[in-house]
């Protein structure tokens, strides 16, 4: 008898949480904060005077104050650092217009997609060694080229024909600057809008973003940049793929995401564009 009433008030317990729907998204509205983690990396999520901001930051907070969530608490961390930080529990969720990926997909759930662009060269003044493509860097094994760790575009450029051996690992976007100013590589690369406003930011004259720089033709470019949850919280992802929606269907998303430099035309994603589809291989 004693089992059985035990065993009855598990149960009943159980039912009272599934029906409240005490879980994540609860707790977080309960408090009214979310941890976001972010990479510094401009314009998609960075920090000014004290302030997140960027283009991924701005959809994150209309997002999340459509849920009942007032705070988005920033926590910088480098960028391969992300993953590995929300699967410990750091934050609750990666808002750095983080890539949507095959290999990604399998550490992390990401929401729908949220933006799209393309990628980006940085070389030293006056481009000496003539790269305008990453099929420039393969063809001349002598070439080497910084890339930010945990970036897509190590991955883009090995399918381009660039050898394992010209990759400089460095862990963010200054350091591979300061690879190219030394000479320790020639060139650095990541998302267009990322490494051309970095440089207009560094505010200096030895370095030059190639503004002819010939789109890879593979899968993954353009990428599609999303949010990103812990593989468990599937409430809380589900909920903001929700709003996210009546953001993209109300035209919304442009106009949080213009005042960072993107446009509709280049940046917006088609509504019906799924993270499925492109976790799948279907879009990548």
């Amino acid at each position: 008898m004693a089992t059985l009433l035990l065993l009855a008030a598990c149960g009943n317990e159980k039912s009272g949480s599934a029906a409240t729907g005490e879980g994540k998204l609860k707790s977080l509205q309960d408090k009214g904060v979310v941890k976001v983690g972010f990479a510094n990396e401009k314009p998609y999520a960075y920090e000014e005077d004290g302030e997140l901001k960027g283009g991924a930051v701005a959809i994150a907070k209309a997002v999340f104050e459509n849920l009942g969530i007032e705070e988005v608490d920033g926590h910088l961390s480098d960028f391969g650092q992300l993953i590995p930080g929300l699967g410990a529990g750091k934050f609750d969720v990666i808002t750095a217009g983080m890539a949507i990926s095959p290999d990604r997909c399998g550490s992390v759930d990401f929401g729908e997609p949220e933006m799209q662009y393309g990628e980006g060269l940085i070389v030293k003044k006056g481009n000496p060694e003539e790269l305008h493509s990453y099929k420039d860097i393969a063809n001349n094994p002598d070439i080497k080229v910084a890339v930010m760790s945990g970036a897509t575009e190590k991955d883009f450029m090995l399918r381009e024909g660039v050898a394992e051996s010209q990759i400089v690992m460095v862990p963010d976007i200054p350091a591979s600057f300061a690879a190219v100013e030394s000479g320790r590589a020639h060139a650095t690369t990541g998302t267009e809008m990322t490494i051309k406003m970095a440089l207009e930011s560094a505010n200096q004259d030895k370095l030059q973003f190639v503004e002819d720089f010939e789109q890879p033709n593979i899968k993954g470019v353009p990428s599609y940049g999303a949010a990103a949850f812990h593989i468990d919280d599937d409430e809380l992802r589900e909920a903001y793929n929700e709003e996210l929606r009546k953001l993209k269907e109300s035209g919304k998303i442009a106009e949080l995401i213009e005042p960072y430099g993107f446009t509709e035309e280049r940046n917006v994603v088609d509504i019906e564009l799924t993270t499925e589809s492109i976790c799948s291989g279907e879009k990548y």
